[in-house]
């Protein structure tokens, strides 16, 4: 939904956070960009409040950071942050996948596989959005399975500040065949049980797609032109 749709009355702080947060991850509002809550609020049809308030939960997970007095901003995409957060991702991911594959139902792994099947589609049609959306249902499914929500907690805080660098390069990031395959293994590996060797596939996944993400750092692939 676009940011500049009126906002209902219900659970008002909750829509607003996700339709900034969502803003922020398509790049609607882009790295770097100064923000005011009283523009957001006229945008949104809102009182400030519940601006500030989601401003404030957003910089709580990353995606915004400000200077009391100077300036409220879209945190910059930053090679240093993206690193620790692919590092957390990664073991959480791992943990979760090595606790679920144990308890995996054949139901969970067919999930697994639907997704899998909306996400090669996704990526034929180049739909980034339905994509992100197809590889969050994949990776779900053992972070579900796993019956942890602190862990469920966790990855839902911080795969935004991931979401965003995928949305802006996913071609280059996620669109190939690779991912496709790595999902299928993946799936075959949890249907025969050995939940060491599937965090381990997990694992260099994530590490193929930080090396990625760092080639498009070398490259200065988010270098964003300066703002107001």
């Amino acid at each position: 939904m676009s940011l500049d749709s009126p906002v209902s009355r219900r659970l008002l702080s909750d829509e607003v956070f996700h339709r900034l947060r969502d803003s922020i991850v398509r790049g609607e509002l882009v790295p770097g960009e100064k923000v005011k809550d009283s523009e957001l609020a006229e945008r949104l049809g809102l009182s400030r409040t519940p601006v500030r308030e989601a401003l404030a939960r957003l910089a709580d997970i990353g995606l915004v950071e400000a200077k009391p007095g100077v300036y409220t901003r879209i945190t910059p995409l930053n090679r240093r942050d993206a690193v620790k957060t692919l590092a957390v991702l990664r073991s959480l991911d791992q943990l979760a996948i090595e606790t679920a594959v144990p308890v995996m139902t054949e139901q969970d792994l067919e999930r697994m596989r639907d997704a899998n099947r909306d996400f090669e589609r996704a990526v034929a049609a180049n739909d980034t959005a339905a994509a992100l959306t197809a590889d969050d249902r994949f990776h779900a499914v053992p972070i579900m399975a796993s019956d942890n929500p602190v862990l469920s907690r966790i990855v839902e805080q911080l795969h935004p500040q991931i979401h965003r660098i995928l949305y802006r390069k996913f071609s280059t990031l996620l669109g190939g065949r690779n991912t496709i395959e790595h999902h299928d293994q993946l799936v075959q590996v949890c249907a025969t049980g050995d939940a060491r060797a599937a965090a381990e596939l997990s694992g260099r996944h994530w590490s193929e797609l930080g090396g990625h993400i760092n080639q498009l750092f070398d490259t200065n692939q988010f270098t964003e032109p300066a703002t107001a």
